[in-house]
Formats: structure tokens, sequence, C-alpha cells
């Protein structure tokens, strides 16, 4: 037994389960965005030739194609809508543009067709990113496991295969094949995947370990408790699928008016046509009327005022580092009247750092000497807590001697010799089994109530000091708390895998009152799903995998950018690359001046085509006229919209936002 657990695993097999492939659908592997850019590039290349008065037959197949490659796919599916009785605004479009064409306006036409064609290509890209989270998650679990036999032989099955009750080896750096409960050896596993946790825990005989998480440096033998279709790590696939096919984008205002509005524009435009034909009327005065009306009603300047300020939003937060996906995205942002906020990597910077050095009474130690003798006892040990005293170490500019029978036992600490003498860091709880009213409990239960991890360090076996571990808080949390707060109108919400003590002491220093800690993925979901069924549009903060299902079921997700998983990523609607958490309220801010800018666009659009078809209903509008009113119009909402490019809109939304 004692070879088997501790045979090396094939590096082939470590790599693969340690570093699982990333798939990330290629933009121009959509045939929308393909189509949308072909039309787009070929309407900016006619353009100049036909300002210029080029030859017609240059800009005019130009055009023609611009139309082809913009407009067959809206259209063809405008056509199938219409199968199953339904009038699509995209198929009024095309028939705008051919409109437009037919007489003579071939340019208003194209400009139509390229900005729906656009509008299509987001959608399928925002559509394929989605499916692209789940088979990210996917990846995460290993594919084989090592079954062991009665006899002790092995056997590298599917993990698919693996039934309750089978034994698994699980060797150092490999994933961990099913939700199970550990039989013999010891190790630190990251399970950081499922619970958020921020440092590795320690397994040993009886504890439970989930599918999809990292062994540390111990081997492991696990018996199946689950079937591999029922595991922690599946259950989360399914919720995100689950997610993201129930989660329904907020509809912009074209699109709640769609079927209303090209009813009664297609009713108008047959009626302004054939009703003076039957009173006698002449046919190409009736269809320059009618074409005229098709020009000026179309809803070029509606669409027109809901992207520019939406994009322009999204162009100004990406200059200072958040990547909001999509227009309806930022639409929602500035919807959120509630905030999920999980705890590691989040509100904290998810990296473990000294904060306690504490000599104890007698040892003769100082800080300085205390610390120096840890870090090099620590430093050939490749653990997150060794990494920490280390970077104390070097931190205060200390000399780090050579160590010489370095030693490490997972879940216990490690042991070496430096400079001649017998150093021991670890758990006091370990480390003090012999003497259990040692007064160094009282210190790290001291440490552990303030929310710290406590490690001892012992000298030829007498306890000298303690060290204090703590994932440090991001500076600006508090003020974004308090910031968030003021937005919505009630203090965001904490809801970590962390423990409930330190949950609360941090809660505590940044101002949250509602804690809920010890939370599974499946958990942080439900207090998402509660707040959503009081009635609120919740924001969920996150960086985890663990943390990836409830960003999939928020109304809105933003994702921790430096340190957050490929999932979490690619699963949230938002992404703080630079990992500035003061960046959220202003980008939720920046999201409601931009949908009041919206407001505004659609009013001045609607005035525009209002007064021009009552004009043409009237009175007899010229068509130049016309075609210049509705242009004019595009062009006041596009140029409306386009103020929050500036970079005077962003320092506005965050200094509101962080003051």
């Amino acid at each position: 037994m004692s070879s088997t657990l501790t045979r090396p695993a094939p590096p082939g097999d470590a790599v693969r389960d340690a570093a699982a492939p990333r798939r990330r659908t290629r933009i121009f592997a959509l045939p929308e965005a393909r189509w949308a850019a072909a039309a787009l590039v070929l309407f900016l290349i006619a353009l100049p030739l036909y300002l210029a008065g080029a030859p017609t037959w240059t800009w005019g197949s130009l055009f023609t194609l611009t139309y082809v490659a913009g407009g067959w796919e809206p259209g063809w599916a405008g056509l199938q809508a219409l199968r199953e009785k339904t009038l699509d605004v995209d198929l009024l479009m095309v028939v705008a543009a051919l409109g437009a064409a037919a007489i003579g306006q071939v340019l208003d036409g194209a400009l139509l067709i390229v900005i729906f064609a656009t509008s299509g290509a987001l959608e399928a890209i925002a559509t394929a990113r989605t499916a692209d989270s789940v088979r990210g998650l996917l990846d995460l679990a290993p594919t084989t496991a090592t079954r062991l036999a009665e006899d002790g032989n092995e056997e590298t099955v599917p993990t698919a295969r693996l039934g309750v009750g089978d034994t698994v080896l699980v060797r150092p750096g490999e994933r961990i094949g099913a939700d199970g409960r550990v039989l013999d050896g010891a190790s630190e596993v990251d399970q950081a995947t499922i619970t958020g946790e921020p440092l590795p825990v320690a397994k040993q005989e009886g504890d439970e370990v989930f599918a999809g998480t990292l062994n540390g440096t111990g081997a492991l033998r696990v018996t199946v408790e689950r079937d591999p279709s029922d595991s922690v790590i599946a259950r989360i696939v399914a919720m995100v699928e689950e997610a993201s096919e129930t989660k329904a984008p907020t509809q912009l205002f074209i699109e709640k008016v769609e079927q209303r509005y090209s009813l009664g524009m297609v009713a108008a435009t047959l009626a302004l046509f054939v009703l003076p034909l039957a009173f006698g009327a002449d046919l190409r005065t009736t269809l320059l009327r009618a074409m005229t009306f098709m020009i000026v009603a179309s809803p070029c300047a509606v669409v027109l005022a809901t992207m520019p300020p939406l994009l322009s939003a999204i162009a100004n937060a990406g200059r200072h580092g958040v990547l909001v996906k999509s227009a309806v995205v930022m639409e929602r942002l500035g919807q959120v009247d509630a905030v999920a906020l999980d705890k590691t990597g989040t509100l904290t910077e998810g990296t473990p750092r000294v904060t306690e050095v504490r000599p104890l009474a007698g040892s003769g130690l100082t800080e300085d000497e205390l610390l120096r003798t840890a870090a090099a006892a620590e430093h050939p040990s490749e653990h997150p807590l060794a990494r920490a005293i280390v970077d104390a170490a070097r931190a205060r500019t200390l000399d780090i001697p050579l160590v010489e029978n370095f030693g490490s036992t997972p879940g216990a600490g490690v042991t070496a010799t430096v400079e001649g003498r017998a150093v021991a860091i670890g758990s006091p709880a370990r480390l003090l089994d012999d003497h259990p009213a040692h007064r160094a409990l009282a210190v790290a239960a001291g440490l552990e109530e303030a929310g710290r991890t406590a490690v001892l360090v012992t000298l030829d076996g007498t306890p000298v000091g303690m060290l204090g571990i703590a994932d440090r808080l991001r500076e600006e949390a508090a003020v974004t708390v308090a910031a968030l707060g003021e937005l919505t109108g009630t203090t965001p919400v904490l809801v970590t895998g962390d423990n409930p003590r330190a949950a609360t002491r941090l809660a505590e220093e940044v101002g949250i009152t509602d804690v809920r800690a010890g939370l599974l993925p499946q958990d942080k979901v439900r207090a998402v799903r509660e707040l959503e069924q009081a009635g609120r549009k919740v924001l969920v903060v996150g960086d985890g995998v663990n943390d990836a299902p409830a960003l999939a079921a928020a109304h809105t997700a933003v994702a921790m950018g430096r340190a957050g998983s490929d999932l979490a990523l690619e699963t949230a609607d938002a992404v703080v690359v630079r990992d500035e958490l003061a960046t959220i309220p202003a980008v939720v801010r920046l999201s409601r001046r931009a949908r009041c800018l919206v407001v505004q666009n659609l009013v001045i659009a609607a005035v525009f085509i209002t007064g021009l078809v009552v004009w043409d209903l009237v009175g007899a509008l010229p068509l130049p006229l016309g075609v210049a009113g509705h242009e004019g119009s595009t062009v006041i909402v596009g140029l409306n919209g386009l103020r929050l490019l500036a970079d005077t809109a962003w320092r506005r939304a965050h200094g509101e936002g962080v003051r």
C-alpha cells in the first residue's frame, strides 16, 4: 500500500489534470460576425466614392454587396418569423432599406443594413460565450481516474465509469476525480474551485473531498460517495446551463415595442399606397409618398438612440479597466438594487500574508529573528503559507540562511535544520499535542479569534513564537461597500465559502451586516434567488469557479479579472480587469448615466419621426427634406450618446461612486 501511495504520477497526466485547456469561440468563427464585418467594410469603401461623385457603377455595386452581406441573414430570419405569424422589425428594416434604394436613397438603406447586421453579430457572440463558459467548467474535472481493485492493482478508467463505493488513488498534483471521503493518506487540497477558501485545506482519513479540486503534495486513497453525474462540479455545470438558458436579458425600448411598431408601420405604409390609388391618384406620386413615409418612419434614429450611449459607456469603462461584454449588460448594470459580494479574491486580495509576528515570552527572540528563522525553514516549501512567510521576511530585507534536512508532512508542517538548530513549523494543535495546556495555545486562540491562521514555530522542540497569517483586505473595500450601499439603498450581502468567524470579522471591517458564510456553490445560488424572489435585481461580484453558478443566476454579474478563474470570467457579464474594486460602483453610475441618455435620445427620435410622419401625411413632405430630417435626427442622437466617451464622464462617475 505504501508503495502505491508514494509512486509518482505520470507527468503527462499531472499536467493534463492541473492545467485544463481553455476553450473559447473565436469571434470570426461565427457567421453573423463575418457577414457583419463584410457589410461594414463594403459600406466604408463605398461611402467615400459616393460622396466624391464617382461613377455610379463603382459605389452602386459596393452598396449592392453591402445589402446582400448584411441583409440576407436578418431578412431570412424575418421571413422565417413570418411563418410563425411574428412580424420581425429586422425584416421591416430590410424592406425599408430596399424601399429607400428603390427611390434612390441607397446610402440611407445601406446604413440601416450595417446597423442591424452588427447588432445580430453581438447577440451571436454573447450566446457563444455562454456556451464556452459551460465547456470551460467541464474541463476542470479530470476525464480519467486511477481505480484500485481489491487486490491492490491499479486501473485507469474514465471518471464517468466510477461508482459509489469504488476506491481511487489520487497522486500529488492530480485533480480528484469524484466526490468522496479519504480512506488513507494525508495531503493539502486546494478546493477554492468549490468552496472559495483562500488556502489549501489539510485532508486526512475521514475527511470529505470534491471532484475537480487539486491535490497537493501528499497521496490519498478516496472512496467514492457520489455518482459522478451527481458530484458538486456536475451540479455546478447543471446550474450554469440552467441559469444561462432561463436568464432573459432586459429588452431595450425598441424591442419592447417591436411588434406594435412594426405592424403599425406596415399597415400605414400599405394604406398610404393603396387608398390614394383607389381614389385615382397618380401611381408615381403615391409610390413616392409611401416610400418617403417608409424612410421617415423607419426606426434608424431609435436604434441609434439606444446604442451610442451604451457603447460609449462600454468603451469608456474599458479604458479604465472594466470590460463590459455587451450593451445589454451595460443597461442592466444601472438597474441593480442589491449587491452580493464574495469574500476571497473580491473583498480581499486572495493571497495569504503574514500580519502578526509574535515571539513567545522567554524565547529570547525578536520579531525579525523569529521571522528570519521561520522563513529559512519554509524557503524550500511550495505551500502558500510558506510563500507568505518568505515574502514577509524579504519585505523586511532579512537575510534567509540555508537549511539542511528539510522535510514536509502534509497537513502538519515542515521541519528543517537552520544554523544547527532543529526548527519545526506548523499547526499549534498538532505541534502541541503533548502540551495541551501550553501558553502558546492561548496566543493561537487570540489570533484565530481575530480571523488569522495561527502558525507555531519551535526551536529544538521548544515553542518560541507564533505567526498570524491572513488574506489581506483590499484598501478600497470599505469605501466600495459604502458606495454600493448608497447606489442601491441597501448594504451589500457577503456570500462566502469561508468559515463564519473569518467572514464575520471581515464584514465588520467593511461595514457589512448581512453575512452568509460556509456556503457551497448551490448555497450561493440559493441566496441570490432569495433576494430576487424579494423583488431585487441582484449584482453578484466574485472571482472563483465556485462563484460561477451565482454569477450566472444573478441579474448582473461582475468578475475580478486578475485572479479570477476562466469560468468566472466567461460567466460574468463584466470583468474588472485591473482588480480595482472601486471601479464597480463607478461603472454602475456610468450605466445609469447611459440609460438617462437613452431616454433623452428616444424622446428626440420620437419627436423627429412623429413630426416628419405628420408632415408627410398632412402635407407634401419633399423627399430631400424628409431624408435630411431623418438623417439629422440620427446625427443628433448619435452625438448625444457619444458624450460618454469623454474621460470627464468616467471621472464624474468614479468620483461620485467612491465619495
